[in-house]
């Protein structure tokens, strides 16, 4: 016992010192660890993925027993960071996994964490977006330092009992390489498999990019005329359901509220005198980055990641907006969901771009949404087809369907629709996101309300302003997250064309979609880089180009 009453031990050390110490130590020993063997996936996270012995470690140990003080330290520095940046991506693709079915891209996904903080800011106000932002800063340098300070500790101790060190390295390694040889999970690899995958990403990303500028180039439509002469006198609206996926017609959880509006909209539609015409795409992108399925469909070329994208809309592809203006008709792009200039918008070239700023909306926001998509459709009509108006192609967004599916809206009388302000009361009396959030069964019934929500305008707004002259399309733009599609879904996406003229169907005659809103399983299903060439061919020329873009995305 010492003067001030503390219990010491041999080495005249504090109790408590001894104590903080060792919780310090074992604190490093499993950050390290969990860097090392952690899943990069929520879903297989459990206590047993823990339970391995990582052939970094026995490296990591192996090289600090034999080198030197100095060489040792920066090893252990340097395995600190590496570690550190191993855990980092890996938090990404916790997240990137939950909303997109897919890992962390390390060259091209940063472009999605402005989409990210604006849903923050959407839910919680520029405050709290600031706030979120901030700590995921202090997250990430923290989590580097503290990696490297556990580096350290853990190299200190390996030295300070050597032979120790050696010991339990030699009877771990016998272990590792007997549980490897016959496949048991005990034996791990996981953080060097990461880095590699990781690597490997990048060198395939730098690949990639060298290949698209050919595949931009090549295009046998660019210089044909007469494009569209099946199409002379028409509107064609190509209108973009947001995730609008194939899990809304075939999840039983889902499908029979969405499947019964298709049903009973086919129906409408017939004794209105309608065609349809249903398939599937290939979206792709999955639960999220529209933009990557917008332009791939307007362009014919695969755009699967943000370079893409970037290089795509710096160039002059020629898209469905480019033939149509070329052809003669006005062009219109109608985003609802933009409450920005849209720089990229200039590559489309539309004649009028509209979004939330000039549509005369004056009714509520449901929370991503900006406006519910009955005025989305309702404002083009008053703003577009007006009497005596010129052929129009139009690119239509409805984001009603956008997550997190609450609050939703309802339809109003269509000659009551107005500036919007009818729409008032509705966001405050729905559910809100937190009472959605996160049951997976409200989430999905949720989605479906969504989608129903969506077709339904559609149905009605053809019921109602639908004529001999009106061509629409609309498609999803990719399959909901991984909480309603489920991991590992398709990319698989319902698209539509409806008509009043038969002469616009038996163009498309060849193609075997089905004769309904809702296409079967056995439908058709097109890589959706597939569709421009497919759509030029069969309202084009009588002899059409050799189609040269879209048929397969690229492996």
């Amino acid at each position: 016992m010492s003067d001030d009453g503390q219990v010491r031990t041999a080495d005249h050390e504090p109790r408590w010192r001894v104590i903080a110490g060792r919780v310090l130590t074992a604190l490093a020993f499993l950050l390290l660890l969990y860097a090392m063997v952690t899943p990069n996936q929520l879903s297989k996270l459990s206590p047993w993925a823990f339970l391995r012995i990582p052939v970094e470690a026995l490296i990591g140990v192996a090289l600090v027993l034999v080198l030197p003080p100095r060489p040792r330290k920066a090893v252990a520095i340097v395995g600190g960071v590496l570690l550190g940046l191993v855990a980092i991506f890996k938090a990404f693709d916790f997240g990137f996994y939950s909303a997109f079915d897919r890992g962390f891209d390390p060259m091209y996904d940063w472009d999605f964490l402005g989409p990210a903080v604006s849903i923050v800011r959407e839910g919680f106000g520029q405050t709290g977006a600031v706030i979120a932002v901030i700590v995921a800063v202090l997250v990430a340098v923290g989590l580097l330092v503290l990696m490297v300070f556990a580096a350290l500790r853990v190299t200190r101790l390996t030295v300070a009992h050597r032979t120790g060190a050696i010991r339990t390295l030699a009877v771990l390694s016998v272990i590792w390489v007997f549980c490897a040889a016959f496949g048991f999970p005990v034996a791990s690899r996981s953080a060097a498999g990461y880095t590699y995958l990781q690597t490997r990403q990048v060198t395939h990303n730098i690949a990639d990019a060298r290949s698209f500028k050919d595949e931009v180039a090549v295009d046998a439509f660019r210089s044909s005329s007469d494009l569209l002469n099946g199409l002379r006198g028409k509107d064609v609206l190509f209108t973009f359901i947001e995730s609008y996926g194939k899990v809304a017609i075939s999840d039983p959880a889902i499908a029979p509220g969405v499947n019964s509006v298709l049903a009973n909209g086919t129906t409408a539609l017939r004794n209105a005198g309608f065609g349809v015409r249903s398939a599937f795409l290939t979206s792709p992108t999955f639960g999220g980055g529209s933009w990557l399925a917008h332009s791939t469909f307007q362009s014919g070329v695969w755009i699967s990641n943000q370079h893409r994208y970037d290089s795509l809309v710096a160039g002059d592809r020629f898209t469905f907006s480019h033939a149509f203006k070329k052809s003669g008709w006005r062009t219109v792009g109608d985003l609802p969901e933009n409450m920005y200039d849209w720089p990229e918008g200039k590559f489309y070239d539309y004649d009028k771009l509209y979004d939330s700023r000039n549509v005369g909306y004056k009714g509520p926001k449901y929370f991503y949404a900006q406006m519910p998509d009955q005025y989305t459709m309702s404002a083009f009509q008053r703003l577009e087809r007006t009497p005596g108006h010129a052929p129009l192609m139009a690119e239509i967004d409805l984001v009603t369907s956008h997550t997190p599916w609450a609050p939703l809206p309802t339809m109003v009388d269509w000659d009551k629709v107005g500036d919007g302000s009818i729409f008032g009361p509705q966001p405050a009396a729905a559910k809100q996101p937190n009472d959605v959030w996160p049951d997976q069964g409200k989430i999905k019934a949720a989605y479906g309300q969504s989608i129903q929500y969506s077709l339904t305008t559609l149905i009605e707004y053809l019921q109602r302003h639908g004529d001999d002259n009106l061509v629409l399309v609309f498609l999803g733009d990719h399959q909901p997250q991984p909480i309603v599609s489920g991991e590992g879904a398709s990319h698989d996406v319902p698209i539509t064309l409806v008509a009043k003229d038969p002469a616009v169907l038996d163009r498309i005659a060849g193609w075997g979609w089905e004769d309904n809103l809702r296409p079967s399983d056995h439908a058709p299903v097109w890589p959706m880089s597939a569709f421009r060439d497919r759509f030029f061919t069969a309202f084009g020329p009588t002899t059409p180009p050799p189609s040269t873009q879209g048929i397969r995305p690229p492996g």
